[in-house]
């Protein structure tokens, strides 16, 4: 079985490449290396280096390799600046999506796994947020997600294309034994955030807490934080799901509790017995105060539970990466030799 990775060399692609491999199912990974990274991946695993935005080289690929199914990772995802930038956050993760979807559909490709995200519910009205919430974005990264989605469930209606979205809450952690991890450059993901500010040496710049104002127990934003690991274990139970002839679905990713931002700077000052300098800024824009998720959907359907459920065990599986790999990829022990390229 082979299954093409889009961004699988990104945070959550790589480790579900990563995943697919130990289950005996040959990934492909098709990414453009922008935020993602090449020593991510295994120097074993057949690697595309291509974009999105180019529909002949996805079209080539495609033609080339006979996959089962796609799992698409390569979004935008940092709301403030989908704010700022949003014709930019439109075109790639709306537009390039529906290049990659009429690519499937040439090829005939019809199982289809999509990073969705929490954003699509807005200020929810309720929380813990089930899948059956309204849906009213507060952002335009939130409404990209919320119209790939709409899109989906059109194809999906009419024609035998199926899909499990998986609607993310705030993906954290690493692998316990160290050797994967969060690198973005910049970093804007809270946990790796303060990590990072902890390791510094010399003069550390202090964390930016955006809003102590809200509408919370403690002024700052409440937030559900999963575990890399289990969100790409949903992915490989969305996949067989589909294999066995499921139908499409929408499914939340949380691990139904909140943490607000001082409650993590609390826990990360536990487990690394180090003080995180803050400065409190103001709110970024479109950041909902409170998002907690209900998953009970994926765990009666799927059978998906969350094996790191306690934010300390996020937290500390972070560290175990920050700390053993202070510059990302640059210093892990993954860094690839003899590479498998292809096309």
């Amino acid at each position: 079985m082979k299954v093409l990775v889009v961004g699988g060399a990104g945070y959550i692609g790589s480790f579900m490449v990563r995943l697919l491999e130990e289950k005996g199912i040959e990934p492909i990974v098709f990414d453009n290396l922008s935020t993602g990274h090449r020593s991510a991946v295994a120097p074993s695993t057949m690697f595309v280096r291509g974009d999105l935005s180019d529909q002949r080289r996805i079209r080539q690929v495609l033609s080339s390799i006979s996959v089962d199914a796609i799992m698409h990772f390569a979004s935008f995802i940092e709301v403030g600046e989908s704010v700022s930038e949003p014709v930019r956050y439109y075109y790639n993760n709306v537009a390039n999506t529906i290049g990659l979807l009429k690519a499937m559909r040439e090829s005939r490709v019809n199982r289809f796994i999509f990073s969705s995200s929490a954003a699509v519910y807005g200020n929810p009205k309720t929380v813990p947020i089930d899948e059956s919430h309204e849906k009213r974005p507060v952002n335009p990264y939130g409404w990209t997600k919320y119209m790939v989605e709409q899109i989906l469930e059109d194809i999906s209606k009419a024609s035998e294309f199926r899909y499990v979205s998986l609607r993310y809450f705030n993906a954290a952690g690493g692998d316990p034994d160290g050797r994967m991890g969060e690198d973005h450059s910049p970093e804007t993901h809270l946990i790796p955030r303060l990590l990072n500010s902890v390791l510094k040496t010399g003069i550390r710049e202090p964390l930016e807490i955006f809003g102590s104002d809200y509408d919370t127990p403690d002024g700052t934003c409440i937030r559900d934080y999963v575990h890399v690991m289990d969100l790409v274990q949903a992915h490989l139970l969305a996949l067989t799901y589909l294999l066995d002839g499921g139908r499409s679905e929408v499914f939340n990713l949380g691990s139904g509790q909140g943490a607000s931002v001082r409650e993590v700077i609390r826990a990360a000052e536990k487990i690394t017995g180090m003080q995180v300098p803050v400065v409190e800024a103001g709110r970024r824009p479109g950041d909902p105060p409170v998002l907690i998720a209900d998953s009970k959907k994926i765990s009666k359907k799927l059978g998906w539970q969350p094996g790191f459920s306690e934010l300390e065990s996020v937290i500390q599986t972070a560290w175990k990466w920050h700390s053993g790999s202070p510059s990302g990829y640059s210093t892990s022990v993954r860094r690839p030799r003899k590479r498998k390229e292809a096309i």
